[in-house]
């Protein structure tokens, strides 16, 4: 396993959509892997791999309960809505008030290649729309009102 380099804010990388695989190969495997690891090493909760510079609809996501790897996730089913703070291993120092769906449905292929389904609700709902927000080309700044916006990547700016 590798530990990967995590693509920050204004890196344009985070900006790109991921792509659907239309087979997991044991390249794919071993990506999880290392994402996984990676988040592990900088005490994330959820990694996507735009994150880290690989276009494919990739993410690991652990919120202490296990690691679980998803493969094309996509949200099936939402019900009401909920607001709490949010961070980000791309938009390091920020923490951002976010209106996220309270319980979310999504489908993937696990590791292997096979349909599966998770249900989320609390800390486990809001990683699984954090990562598939960044699969999309979304960061946590653009839920920020525009001025807010505009702070946020002068000081990103800043950092680099």
């Amino acid at each position: 396993m590798a530990k990967l380099r995590i693509r920050v804010f204004p890196d344009p990388d985070l900006r790109v959509k991921a792509s659907k695989l239309k087979s997991v190969s044991p390249a794919d495997r071993e990506l999880l892997s290392d994402m996984a690891l990676t988040m592990y090493l900088n005490q994330g909760v959820g990694l996507a791999a735009t994150q880290v510079g690989v276009f494919k609809s990739l993410v690991v996501i652990d919120i202490g309960d296990g690691l679980i790897k998803l493969v094309n996730p996509e949200v099936i089913k939402k019900h009401g809505t909920v607001a709490s703070e949010e961070g980000c291993l791309s938009v390091p120092g920020e923490c951002i008030k976010i209106k996220r769906s309270k319980i979310v449905e999504v489908g993937f292929l696990n590791e292997n290649g096979e349909p599966s389904l998770i249900k989320g609700e609390g800390l486990l709902a809001k990683a699984l729309q954090h990562e598939l927000d960044h699969l999309s080309g979304k960061l946590i700044i653009d839920y920020l009102n525009p001025i807010k916006k505009l702070l946020t990547r002068a000081k990103s700016r800043r950092r680099v």
